[in-house]
């Protein structure tokens, strides 16, 4: 039976708000299960970088015997990056807390000079934010410490039984998906897999050349634990906008207490931005390529919403699981649209299907 004008245009009229509906709760599932999908997502993330060596490997030796070197990899590269971080944050950790006395004096002045120059919000910052507080952050994050190794236990277990199966789900995404939606899924994996590890080898170059920058810059200046806050700049780098901010404010804050000048203070911080915009927002972009851009609107909402589904790691995978989804969307006609609007244009090769 043939639809009439007006049943046509009720169901027009349904299709958004069945969509925010299904977003919405799609986004309370996620929220809700993060204990399960953020292993899930950070073990595929995983796979993706280094499903070339486990492949190139298992050309050469037995399969397990590969797996096993891939795993050892994985492992000695998150200790050598938690250890880097560890050592950083743990001097300067307790610096802090050895001189928590005196860094509140110098606090409580600049709160008083606040005062005198009318910025009421001075007394609401020194009540909340002095350096018990800061101790207390301190404490709290090392007591996250078993939650963060427990994560990454499940997170190996998965990506030792993924990269056993990566072969077999290709296999059996031809024998049970119709030929265009396996074609979809193989080449979006694969070439969402190439995008990924390109996102993280710039990610990883432009992380040291801000670490090197933030290090000489603290140096020149006569900032103490230059390495330290070079180290930190490096690995919070990882993280768009959130992680370049902290590394920018930590420094700031400390030189403000040890030099005892605003001006000073004030000056550093605007040196550390100019790092971070010209490596972050001039070299980035265009070492990463066309293959790699996103709106800078869609970045800062990836961002801050898987942040707000998944902590700290959301903020880190936010970008990468962007990347996935627009990848996939390139590789059908009916969704092309959201890749070209949200992503770049497709390149030779990426057209959809």
């Amino acid at each position: 039976m043939a639809q009439g004008p007006k049943h046509i245009m009720i169901e027009r009229t349904l299709v958004a708000p069945i969509i925010i509906l299904t977003a919405i709760a799609v986004s309370a599932a996620l929220h809700l299960s993060a204990a399960v999908f953020a292993p899930v997502a950070c073990a595929l993330f995983i796979i993706a970088i280094v499903w070339p060596l486990q492949r190139s490997l298992q050309s050469r030796l037995p399969q397990l015997f590969a797996l096993a070197v891939v795993v050892c990899a994985v492992v000695l590269v998150f200790i050598i990056f938690a250890s880097a971080a560890t050592w950083g944050f743990g001097r300067i950790g307790r610096s802090v807390i050895a001189d928590s006395a005196r860094f509140q004096t110098l606090y409580d002045q600049l709160a008083e000079w606040l005062e005198g120059h009318g910025i009421i919000v001075a007394s609401v910052w020194t009540e909340n934010f002095n350096m018990s507080w800061v101790v207390r952050i301190l404490q709290g994050a090392a007591a996250r410490l078993n939650v963060m190794i427990s994560f990454w236990i499940v997170v190996l277990v998965y990506v030792l039984l993924g990269l056993l199966d990566t072969e077999a789900v290709a296999r059996k995404a031809h024998t049970a998906l119709s030929p265009m939606a396996a074609r979809v899924l193989i080449d979006g994996s694969a070439l969402t897999a190439s995008k990924l590890r390109r996102f993280l080898l710039v990610r990883t170059i432009m992380s040291l050349a801000t670490g090197l920058m933030v290090w000489a810059l603290s140096a020149a200046f006569g900032l103490r634990f230059a390495a330290e806050w070079g180290v930190i700049a490096f690995t919070l780098n990882y993280i768009p906008f959130i992680g370049p901010f902290v590394a920018t404010l930590l420094p700031t804050l400390y030189a403000l207490a040890q030099f005892g000048s605003p001006q000073s203070a004030a000056f550093i911080f605007a040196c550390m931005n100019v790092i971070q915009f010209i490596i972050g927002s001039y070299i980035e972009p265009r070492v990463a390529g066309y293959a790699l851009a996103i709106s800078p609107f869609i970045v800062l909402f990836s961002v801050f919403f898987w942040m707000f589904l998944w902590g700290l790691f959301g903020a880190f995978i936010g970008v990468p699981i962007t990347i996935a989804i627009l990848t996939y969307c390139s590789q059908s006609s009916s969704t092309m649209w959201i890749a070209q609007l949200l992503g770049s244009p497709p390149e030779a090769g990426d057209e959809g299907v």
